[in-house]
């Protein structure tokens, strides 16, 4: 038996089942812990290679009985808590797996870390998607960010996030952890065959947007102001999976209009490879992030800004930096317990 720290990591998702940035996080974050302690991934959805998969009771899942989402959640949540039996520590990543990592604390009295990538205290708008269910992920979140060993922020602005939102927790307990970047995966391309499959004019400038079409991403606010763009720059918006129809439809109508006053908006829905999202991010002028709540903080100034941003990613942001200081936290609060139990 291995005498590495026996570790489960739970999340919602695990590829291939990747579609935001929390996902993306656990995804580097477990390729770079693995040779570090003896890793378990538990994920939700489908079987797949690498992970042991959960999925809600089959009771809550039937169309003729769909349960709200919370509930088919919490209900994998009991099965991931009973699935992470035997090991010494559990670190779960948002509301979807929070809710498992708190009860195995309890069930096998191990520390649970918890990576709060944003707060479902602070997305009321979560309401349109889940119903009644939103007020069931918040109580998710808020009791077991109230017990856990430690609370990892992925960022200084996350961290003052958690301190307003929950000061029942100690500052102490909340750890700085940042979200890590592949800079040897994520480098300037030169070539431009996806900007012209796609039909963006090569010879005018654009404005990008990357990410799910969500509240809290806001783009609508985006298409709307959109229209004061200068005439010869271009939108290329890399949005889909909305969260319910009713945005989709918003949005739909929102970029019909621009499209109807303006030249160069080019909407791509389907998940991109990652050579063609770093493609389209290395030739844009400007990257948008119009989220009404996103707290990490975005830099005013634009060629400066991104050539001192990649030097600093290369040197502080890289993931195998990012996963030895979480095993430095796994074995300091593993330590703490053992100690605490003599």
């Amino acid at each position: 038996m291995s005498d590495r720290l026996r570790v489960a990591l739970l999340t919602r998702e695990y590829p291939p089942e990747v579609y935001g940035g929390a996902g993306v996080h656990v995804t580097y974050l477990a390729r770079e812990l693995a040779p570090l302690v003896d890793l378990t991934v538990h994920c939700q959805g489908a079987d797949r290679p690498g992970a042991v998969a959960h999925r809600p009771w089959d009771l809550l899942g039937p169309a003729h009985l769909r349960a709200n989402q919370a509930l088919q959640v919490m209900s994998t949540d009991l099965s991931m808590t009973a699935g992470v039996s035997g090991a010494q520590l559990v670190h779960s990543h948002t509301w979807y797996a929070n809710l498992a990592g708190h009860l195995a604390a309890m069930l096998y009295g191990i520390p649970h870390v918890m990576t709060m990538h944003s707060l479902e205290a602070l997305r009321p708008w979560k309401a349109e998607q889940l119903g009644g269910g939103y007020q069931l992920s918040t109580w998710c979140e808020r009791v077991s960010a109230g017990s856990a060993a430690a609370v990892v922020a992925v960022s200084d602005g996350m961290r003052a996030d958690i301190s307003a939102a929950y000061p029942e927790i100690s500052a102490e307990r909340i750890r700085v952890i940042r979200n890590g970047i592949d800079t040897d995966e994520y480098h300037p391309d030169p070539n431009t065959d996806v900007l012209e499959r796609y039909g963006i004019d090569l010879s005018r400038p654009y404005v990008i947007f990357v990410g799910r079409i969500t509240r809290q991403k806001g783009v609508p606010v985006l298409l709307r102001a959109a229209s004061g763009l200068v005439p010869q720059a271009q939108l290329v918006l890399c949005a889909g999976q909305a969260d319910t129809p009713e945005l989709e439809v918003e949005v739909t109508g929102l970029v019909e209009g621009l499209r109807a006053t303006r030249s160069g908006v080019v909407w791509i829905p389907e998940m991109l490879p990652k050579r063609e999202v770093i493609q389209l991010l290395t030739h844009a002028a400007v990257f948008a992030c119009p989220s009404v709540y996103e707290p990490l903080g975005i830099p005013d100034r634009a060629a400066a800004m991104g050539q001192a941003g990649r030097k600093r990613a290369v040197a502080e942001f890289g993931w195998t930096a990012i996963a030895a200081q979480t095993a430095a936290l796994y074995a300091e609060l593993v330590n703490q317990a053992s100690v605490s139990t003599e």
